[in-house]
C-alpha cells in the first residue's frame, strides 16, 4: 500500500520582527480568515508578510482612515 505523505515545511528563518495575527489583520484590514490563510501560510515575520501585501498591491490601512 501506497502511503501519501504531506510535504514537509521547513522552519523559516524569521526576519523583521513577528507579527501577531490581529496586528497583521488590522495593519491591512483584513478578514480574520485572510489574515490567518496569509500568516500560516507565510509566517508572522513582518517582513515578509508586508513584502506579500506589496506585492498585492494592499497598502496599510492608516489610522487616518479608520477615524473617518
Amino acid at each position: 500500500m501506497t502511503q501519501i505523505r504531506e510535504p514537509e515545511r521547513r522552519s523559516r528563518i524569521l526576519r523583521g520582527r513577528a507579527y501577531s495575527l490581529d496586528e497583521f489583520a488590522s495593519k491591512y484590514g483584513l478578514r480574520n480568515e485572510q489574515a490567518e490563510s496569509l500568516f500560516n501560510r507565510f509566517g508572522p515575520s513582518s517582513i515578509e508578510l508586508d513584502l506579500l501585501m506589496a506585492a498585492k498591491r494592499r497598502l496599510p490601512v492608516l489610522q487616518d482612515r479608520i477615524a473617518e
